[in-house]
């Protein structure tokens, strides 16, 4: 199994109630939905943009690299910098000569796909890595490096880079090439944070939101009786003590990204509520990790079940056309006083670009409860989780 960064950020975290399933038990997956959303046009025009916005700064940043201090610096950037990428918008501040056009090319790039992806402005965004840690050894000794961008499309054939003259090289997408090239990547680490934001913000402006603090107010027993998630003098939640994620198919062309989550469910005022979870950590397949997070504040919901739906970001989502489509549908939905399966409603709404060539669905974790413990396996076999219930006391 691959130990590559998973090129996989959660788009799609959600909670919803449903009917209760033992750990470890898994679903049917279910099938995208057939017909695609009025957001689809405008997430495939995303993918699109950013990625001739990265193409294009692949293309300056090549041509740049003739200036051979350039060259010094983006080697000893990428070579300290702990996650082997360095923010290009420094590099390309500092450069001299003709090799000084990248700066603008670069802070333009950077607007613009912070538009693209439905944010303000958040400053650099663009980062250069090594595609693979074995070109080192070459890049050192002074071979002429190629610059491609960190491709979306898995199952690409090819891979397009430029050498400093401006040619197309197309590489090999199967094997690792013997030549170092720079991949171009967007830092998807500060995207997730301003994509939070904006998610968090179009979700309450929309309603879907409402805080549970006045159950809280009414004691522990109001909307869900005895063993209700309100407890005097805190709150149970789920909290997420291991989990894996895997990907075995992790080519050498993809770059590291962020994941988050949506947790949803019905809040106590009996309308649907949207929360948003971040999982920086979750970057390596075939990673085991301890986050020890919260999941689910149950406080906030009137009925104890849950769903848990795992979506994956290739760098181009669109976070207001994704809080606009999810909340579309999910507004359409009224509680009936039962347990609803909204997982498909949700998967819905994603755009139908996301069902192609690279499925950024991931997993499904059906029916989670408060009282849920031990491992879950996910309904497409692609991941697992350890959950256990956990009481946040009040100070």
């Amino acid at each position: 199994m691959s130990v590559l960064p998973l090129r996989r950020a959660v788009v799609a975290l959600a909670a919803l109630p449903l009917l209760a399933l033992g750990a470890g038990q898994a679903l049917a997956a279910p099938a995208p939905h057939p017909t695609a959303p009025a957001q689809a046009p405008a997430a495939r025009a995303t993918a699109t943009q950013v990625s001739a916005i990265e193409d294009e700064v692949a293309r300056a940043l090549a041509g740049a690299l003739t200036d051979a201090a350039l060259r010094d610096r983006l080697r000893s950037a990428t070579a300290d910098a702990a996650s082997g990428a360095a923010d290009l918008g420094p590099l390309a501040a500092a450069a001299q000569g003709p090799a000084g056009r990248l700066a603008a090319t670069t802070a333009q790039a950077d607007r613009r796909i912070a538009a693209a992806k439905g944010l303000g402005d958040l400053g650099p965004l663009l980062r250069v890595q090594l595609a693979d840690p074995s070109m080192r050894p070459a890049l050192d000794a002074g071979a002429a490096p190629l610059v491609a961008t960190a491709v979306a499309d898995d199952h690409a054939r090819t891979v397009r880079a430029y050498d400093t003259a401006g040619r197309v090289h197309a590489l090999d997408a199967t094997a690792v090439p013997g030549q170092p090239v720079y991949l171009v990547d967007i830092d998807t680490a500060r995207t997730l944070a301003a994509g939070m934001a904006v998610l968090q913000r179009e979700f309450g402006a929309r309603g879907l939101d409402a805080a549970g603090g006045a159950a809280a107010a009414n004691g522990p027993e109001t909307a869900q009786g005895p063993g209700a998630a309100q407890a005097a003098g805190g709150w149970w939640a789920t909290k997420i003590s291991g989990i894996e994620v895997a990907d075995d198919e992790e080519p050498w062309f993809k770059g590291a990204a962020e994941m988050f989550g949506l947790v949803t469910g019905f809040g106590q005022d009996g309308k649907v509520r949207v929360d948003s979870v971040a999982m920086p950590y979750l970057q390596y397949d075939g990673t085991v990790y301890h986050p020890n997070q919260i999941l689910v504040n149950w406080s906030n919901y009137k009925y104890n079940l849950a769903d848990v739906v795992l979506m994956e970001d290739d760098g181009d989502t669109n976070y207001l056309a994704l809080a606009q489509a999810v909340a579309a549908v999910l507004l359409t939905i009224a509680d009936q006083g039962a347990y609803i399966p909204l997982v498909n409603a949700v998967l819905a709404a994603l755009p139908t670009s996301w069902w192609v060539d690279d499925p950024d669905y991931v997993e499904s974790w059906y029916t989670l409860a408060r009282t849920s413990s031990g491992r879950l396996n996910g309904a497409r076999g692609n991941g697992w989780m350890t959950v256990e219930p956990y009481f946040v006391e009040q100070f």
